[in-house]
């Protein structure tokens, strides 16, 4: 029998064939003269095609803000405005669509004390402070399309790099042109640290959650 073992690499799950397997599987069937004939099927012709991922990245950079350290691969870009760090894939200029920002003192400096005057990570419509405005890909630069709905898909915890753990968050939220776009959020309450993905790129997916979970407080709170 085929066996397989595998090992977390930076939040991914990857497998290896065990030994004994080969690239191929060998079917043996009876041929017309009842010898049997070896019949080599090649990996993927099942009839469906692997995923295509992104490429992954070739290394991670440290950086940090006010005593906060994430982990952000290669290529990303940090910026740093009004104590706070946007963190941007490549292809994209602004922070917006796609991009992670790290916000210190996130409560304490928002006028309506979002995200965590009245738990709102916990709330359908906590996804932001000011909820009007579609943030999908094709509406997020013009900023004058109108939100119709918004759930609240996922609420736990992560555990990050320093063992302290945040709110984490995710939601679904519908435009009125009928878009649609993810948030996803990891918030610290005591600490008022804000880790946000204002609206996720489907083709980062993991890659949110290994900057998240790489997020190191210890020199904030020091």
């Amino acid at each position: 029998m085929m066996g397989t073992t595998g090992r977390i690499v930076r939040g991914r799950w990857r497998t290896r064939v065990g030994v004994g397997a080969a690239a191929a599987m060998v079917l043996l069937t009876a041929g017309a003269c009842g010898q049997a004939e070896e019949i080599e099927l090649e990996r993927g012709e099942g009839g469906m095609m692997p995923p295509v991922a992104p490429p992954e990245p070739e290394g991670f950079d440290t950086v940090e803000i006010s005593g906060v350290s994430i982990e952000i691969p290669d290529g990303w870009e940090a910026q740093e405005e009004d104590d706070s760090l946007c963190v941007t894939p490549p292809g994209q200029s602004a922070c917006a669509y796609g991009s992670i920002q790290l916000i210190p003192e996130a409560a304490d400096r928002h006028p309506d004390d979002w995200p965590s005057k009245g738990d709102a990570f916990f709330d359908d419509d906590g996804w932001a402070g000011d909820t009007d405005s579609c943030r999908s890909l094709n509406t997020a630069s013009s900023g004058n399309i109108g939100v119709s709905d918004a759930e609240l898909t996922y609420s736990g915890l992560m555990e990050h790099a320093d063992e302290l753990k945040s709110n984490h968050s995710v939601w679904d939220v519908s435009c009125v042109n009928d878009d649609s776009f993810e948030v996803r959020m990891w918030f610290l309450p005591i600490s008022d640290i804000l880790l946000y993905v204002w609206s996720v790129d489907a083709q980062y997916d993991q890659v949110y959650d290994e900057i998240a979970q790489s997020m190191d407080t210890t020199d904030h709170r020091d």
